[in-house]
């Protein structure tokens, strides 16, 4: 069957309308290393990073928490209102007081051969009693406050100045300052050429710069479905530009 030439003209631009899509779809973006054999994606990650909870039932009192924000070692994230703990510290010392009272009585009453070594014992079994009352107030008072236990950036709040929570409840993650790690799985069949120290480069999407690094650790196990092992693996310094998150490839240099 013969087309008129016009017909045949908006036949063959439909055929190329359908068909490029097509073609732009089947070629990969450029910088996503997809032609690249040795291309692994990695994920930055910090060395350390933690959600601090709280440890007691009660308000928060004060929250010294924000996104982003620095916070020194041991310095208080969050204070909680203590002062029903605080009632109870001030009960078992004064038991520990009253104990020690009656202890001393009562020995005195043996030396005047009032009271038996048994009046006796009981009464330093009450001193002992105290004594651990008061201590385990002394560590519920430790429960008022949420404790940084190492610097870093304050990644998420999860509560607000004057909630009430329950033990357990998040309160902030923290992450690090320090310096990040690389986390990637990799074909286990790259294992003969990965192994501790081995050199690695290190391309960040976020910034679009390559960065050396090398491997700190290797899993003592294989996927043995995906046929992939855990690597981690450490930049080489400390570049300002990067926060944990950020995403990229690494691909394996050619040996010397």
């Amino acid at each position: 069957m013969r087309y008129p030439c016009a017909e045949r003209f908006r036949l063959a631009a439909a055929l190329l309308l359908f068909a490029l899509p097509l073609a732009q779809a089947a070629k990969p973006a450029a910088g996503e290393g997809l032609d690249d054999p040795n291309a692994i994606r990695v994920l930055l990650a910090p060395s350390l990073e933690t959600t601090l909870s709280s440890e007691m039932n009660g308000t928060v009192t004060d929250l010294h928490a924000s996104l982003g924000k620095p916070i020194a070692k041991n310095a208080v994230i969050a204070q909680m209102n203590c002062a029903e703990v605080q009632a109870r510290a001030s009960v078992a010392k004064a038991e520990l007081n009253m104990a020690n009272q009656n202890l001393a009585a009562k020995r005195s009453l043996r030396d005047l051969k009032a009271a038996g070594d048994i009046e006796v014992a009981m009464a330093s079994t009450d001193v002992e009693k105290a004594k651990g009352a008061l201590s385990l107030a002394k560590a519920q008072l430790g429960y008022c406050q949420v404790i940084a236990p190492f610097s870093g950036r304050i990644a998420k709040v999860y509560v607000k100045p004057y909630q009430t929570v329950s033990a357990g409840t998040p309160i902030v993650d923290l992450v690090s300052d320090g310096a990040l790690k690389v986390r990637l799985n990799v074909p286990s069949a790259l294992l003969v050429r990965l192994r501790s120290g081995s050199r690695l480069d290190i391309t960040i999407h976020e910034t679009g710069k390559t960065y050396a690094a090398h491997v700190s650790a290797v899993n003592a196990r294989v996927d043995a479905v995906a046929q992939t092992v855990e690597l981690e693996a450490q930049l080489d310094g400390a570049p300002p530009d990067l926060v944990a998150g950020m995403s990229g490839v690494a691909r394996i240099p050619p040996s010397p």
